[in-house]
């Protein structure tokens, strides 16, 4: 018999957490994200990217699909229980990368989730390899 754990953050289950009120939630994130919360608030960009958050959440809920996904430019929004099991499109720069939002990113960025950079693959050494081997003739 395999048993299904659930998973928790900070003692409270994702149910629990989504039914919390913005204020309790933000006492349970780590410092960082707490003192960004309390101090500072959300930016007029953080807010905006809630309002689409909970548009989407109501149509999900009311059996609706959505038209276009949710697109933001908002790296620095921190990852609330209201937004898990949505995708949100984050801008890394070039493209929009998908972030399929699990329980495990509460309290993180949505930046780290979409990478700016991508990995170096090097041409090979050798003939063609630079512009004046080009015209070097082949055996």
């Amino acid at each position: 018999m395999e048993m299904v754990r659930e998973l928790t953050y900070r003692g409270y289950t994702i149910d629990q957490l989504k039914t919390m009120s913005m204020d309790a939630v933000i006492k349970l994130l780590p410092s960082r994200a707490r003192r960004s919360l309390y101090k500072r608030g959300l930016t007029p960009a953080q807010s905006k990217l809630l309002l689409k958050i909970r548009k989407a959440k109501k149509l999900l809920e009311s059996g609706q699909k959505l038209e276009k996904p949710i697109k933001t430019h908002c790296r620095d929004m921190f990852i609330l229980p209201e937004m898990v099991g949505l995708t949100i499109h984050v801008h890394n720069g070039k493209e929009f990368t998908p972030v399929e939002i699990t329980p495990e990113m509460i309290g993180h960025r949505l930046g780290e989730y979409a990478i700016t950079n991508k990995r170096v693959i090097h041409g090979r050494a050798g003939i063609g390899a630079t512009r004046s081997s080009m015209y070097v003739p082949l055996k």
